[in-house]
């Protein structure tokens, strides 16, 4: 899969440290993966909500963090859409961010 906006990810291990290990982790593993349904994400990633509009959340770092992708299963194209604490992820609309 492509990633794009990774810089977004850096950014926010940037004010918090402790999600940068698990970030690079997910990125090399979303990088190698090929996603081509919501089935392959959560045969590896069994906690992960699937939404509406190709939108994926993956918890990190024990759900401490939450991230947001939104996926073009058919280009392999996967689109950085938020990345925050659980109390930010809380005050978002997960399926129109």
């Amino acid at each position: 899969m492509r990633i794009v906006a990774i810089k977004t990810l850096s950014q926010f291990w940037t004010r918090h440290g402790d999600a940068e290990e698990p970030l690079k982790t997910w990125y090399a593993e979303a990088t190698s993966a090929q996603w081509k349904t919501p089935r392959d994400i959560l045969d590896r990633y069994r906690s992960a909500d699937i939404l509406s509009g190709n939108r994926v959340v993956f918890n990190i770092k024990g759900n401490r963090y939450r991230l947001i992708v939104k996926i073009h299963y058919n280009t392999g194209i996967v689109y950085i859409r938020f990345i925050g604490t659980h109390a930010e992820y809380d005050r978002i609309d997960a399926e129109t961010i």
